[in-house]
């Protein structure tokens, strides 16, 4: 199929608008960024139509367990692919955590656990989409700077699809993470830099070969895979007993969101937002953003009041969240200020901290940059930011078999003993 017959063959994509400017364009097959503000670009979709023709009843009557199932609401046709990694992305669970709420001094709590992902990660809805999109215009490679997850994702759903993927990564990722680039089959370049410089590289080699850009915060497509966790929260939370009315979805009243680039943190807003818009849910709830201290850039600028984010040299452990310039922090900030969040920071000690904890009060094996999220609730509990009768999810984007090696650090080595059982009762006692 031609570029020009996909981007027409579309019924839901109008085009695209620049989040600064508001200046709309049309549903070209490739278009990155606004050519008048270098801003990111938001998806248009017909959300009026949808709004007339749709329910959230005939949703749910959708036997699809996977992101898939929100098609109606999605830039892309059905792509097909049936009984591969790609169709099995998302619809994640939605679990409420009583002994978690407890420790935090909440009464309910709940985790949203995207470590159960095909590749492990939140990731995956992103590079499905962009897949999915890859396919319909007719690209035959796609490439994406990433320091782990975004990569795996795409060279696992690009395997799926049989699609050809190059990754940049900086040669300080996690080496679990570069094994599973390199298992799902792409070609794997190991940058001597950082995840930016990485970032940059990849602009240069997509305009220079002609390869279609995943890369977060810069294909507005990414934010699109991205909000389905949105949608996913609103209807999981009503069918699970907390909403009223089921012609119309229920939301909590916080959602605590890890934050590198900030492109999840948008991508979930405008999901939020879209239920709005045609009707499903009435209000978009708190978002709270959570970096790390090291890696804080949109967060200072939260804090100071700024509209302007100024780059910062990461330093964390949680290589997830680590990021020197945000490529979509605009548009993180916007939302979080839209919706009466909080940016919050916390430091690499309370993020291990986190590990263990959501391990064994949540059976939930988090890496660091997921467990962050745990970490600044109780940050927002120490400064009055929610209360104890609010009803909160916690988005955990990634499993703690990513990072096996901060894993460990988290919780220390096992002791070794002898094979008899005097020394079981040596050890103890």
């Amino acid at each position: 199929m031609s570029a020009a017959s996909a981007a027409t063959d579309m019924a839901g994509f109008l085009g695209y608008r620049c989040s600064t400017c508001r200046k709309e364009y049309a549903p070209d097959p490739i278009r990155y960024t606004c050519p008048v503000e270098g801003a990111n670009l938001d998806i248009v979709l017909d959300l009026e139509t949808l709004r007339r023709t749709g329910s959230p009843a005939t949703i749910e009557a959708n036997p699809e367990g996977s992101m898939w199932r929100y098609l109606p609401l999605l830039p892309v046709r059905d792509p097909g692919l049936r009984g591969t990694p790609l169709r099995s992305v998302g619809w994640t669970p939605l679990f409420e955590s009583p002994r978690l709420a407890a420790r935090s001094g909440l009464r309910r709590l709940w985790l949203k656990d995207d470590g159960r992902n095909p590749t492990a990660s939140f990731k995956d809805r992103a590079s499905a989409l962009v897949v999915a999109r890859a396919s319909e215009i007719g690209v035959d490679r796609v490439v994406t700077a990433s320091t782990g997850n975004a990569g795996a994702a795409l060279a696992g759903m690009s395997a799926a699809a049989g699609l050809p993927a190059v990754i940049f990564a900086p040669k300080t990722a996690p080496p679990a993470k570069v094994a599973q680039l390199l298992v799902f089959g792409a070609q794997v370049f190991l940058v001597e830099g950082t995840y930016d410089d990485a970032f940059d590289l990849t602009l240069q080699a997509s305009e220079a070969f002609g390869w279609y850009c995943r890369n977060t915060g810069y294909n507005p497509f990414t934010a699109e895979g991205k909000k389905t966790a949105a949608f996913e929260i609103a209807e999981q939370f009503t069918v699970t007993g907390e909403g009223k009315n089921r012609n119309h979805w229920d939301v909590p009243d916080a959602v605590l969101i890890p934050v590198g680039d900030g492109n999840i943190l948008s991508g979930m807003a405008k999901g939020f937002q879209d239920l709005v818009d045609v009707g499903w849910i009435e209000r978009v709830p708190r978002l709270f953003g959570v970096q790390a201290e090291g890696s804080a850039a949109i967060a200072r600028a939260f804090a100071s009041g700024s509209t302007t984010i100024e780059p910062v040299r990461s330093k964390t452990l949680a290589d997830s969240i680590s990021v020197d310039l945000p490529r979509d922090g605009a548009r993180a900030l916007g939302a979080v200020r839209a919706t009466g969040g909080e940016f919050l920071t916390v430091s690499d000690d309370a993020i291990l901290a986190a590990i263990r904890e959501l391990g064994r009060e949540a059976a939930v094996f988090a890496e660091p940059a997921a467990a962050a999220a745990h970490a600044g609730l109780a940050e927002a509990v120490r400064r009055g930011l929610v209360q104890d009768d609010d009803r909160i999810v916690l988005l955990i984007t990634g499993s703690g078999l990513k990072d096996v090696r901060a894993a460990r650090q988290s919780v220390g080595d096992p002791e070794v003993i002898a094979p008899t059982l005097d020394a079981v009762r040596e050890a103890m006692a």
